[in-house]
């Protein structure tokens, strides 16, 4: 049986597969923090935004921008702090240099683009290798990615019923923990979540269930919310809840009422994004959001527990 994560030393972390992660996310009682960071921007002092989340409490993280077919991490390499410093890395070995700085699971954002979508703006176009597809999902593989996450960015065309189908090719493709769903509309004219679109998620493999956090998206309540969650519940998965429209940076206020909403909903985990800064900002969100749904005590322990162990 798998240790709960809030209490998991990196060397236990390091060893579990997908059904372990999940399971010790589930042995956590709503009480995981996902911290997105975008890994081409810069942070600070030749660090990588990936470090400072963890720094500040996060339990796993979610790497965004990264093209899996040409992996740049800003900072992760000596002298490679900045885009015009940085290059790919294709040795495989990017990922698990990140997995030993931070000591926590690590994850990617990889985006079923719906070509046909009927979109509500202007479309943003994304690489190749950020985008869902067998290929990138082997690659991901290959990488030692600990989890995906099958969503989208703002104004990228990505559909319900896109990622449903990227679900099925990830459980063909990706041994992790995979989490489905959409954080907005992406840019898309339709509904952001559904338990319609949940049921189909579920029934192609899903582990986790992503859905936008009360307070976040038009629309969304606590009842929608829980049925929902009673849903992935009852058909062993998880629910991951998301702050995916620049609320991270609203502050302490806003983010600890937005906590305490989304685990009464039941949620199993909660996700902070990177827009506060452009990039994220440790201090003012994943903090207070962390103290909120556990407590000093864990969020202390968190901070402060050594990769080495």
């Amino acid at each position: 049986m798998a240790k709960r994560l809030i209490s998991a030393d990196t060397s236990d972390v390091m060893q579990m597969n997908g059904a372990e992660l999940k399971q010790s996310i589930k042995a956590s009682e709503g009480r995981v923090i996902v911290s997105e960071n975008v890994v081409v921007h810069e942070a600070i002092d030749g660090l990588t935004t990936s470090e400072l989340a963890a720094a500040f409490g996060a339990d796993l993280i979610l790497l965004n921008a990264l093209d899996v077919l040409n992996p740049v991490i800003l900072g992760l390499y000596p002298g490679e702090e900045t885009l015009a410093t940085a290059k790919p890395h294709h040795d495989k070995k990017s990922i698990r240099r990140l997995q030993e700085l931070v000591g926590r699971p690590i994850g990617v954002n990889l985006e079923p683009v719906d070509p046909d979508a009927k979109m509500a703006e202007d479309r943003l176009e994304i690489p190749k290798g950020r985008r869902a597809s067998a290929e990138t999902l082997k690659e991901a593989e290959q990488l030692g990615l600990n989890f995906i996450v099958l969503t989208g960015n703002p104004g990228t065309g990505v559909t319900n019923a896109q990622i449903a189908e990227n679900v099925a090719i990830a459980k063909e493709n990706f041994s992790g923990m995979v989490i489905a769903g959409k954080m907005h509309g992406a840019g898309v004219d339709e509904s952001v979540v559904s338990k319609e679109a949940a049921a189909e998620f579920l029934d192609a493999g899903a582990d986790v269930l992503l859905v936008p956090a009360i307070g976040t998206v038009p629309g969304l309540d606590e009842a929608e919310l829980k049925g929902i969650v009673e849903l992935a519940h009852s058909r062993n998965g998880l629910v991951m809840s998301t702050i995916g429209t620049s609320q991270e940076g609203s502050g302490s206020g806003f983010l600890e009422n937005i906590a305490i909403r989304n685990k009464i909903c039941g949620v199993d985990i909660q996700h902070i994004g990177d827009a506060a800064w452009g990039i994220q900002s440790p201090f003012e969100n994943i903090y207070p959001l962390s103290k909120a749904i556990r407590g000093e005590r864990h969020t202390i322990q968190r901070m402060a527990r050594s990769i080495n162990r």
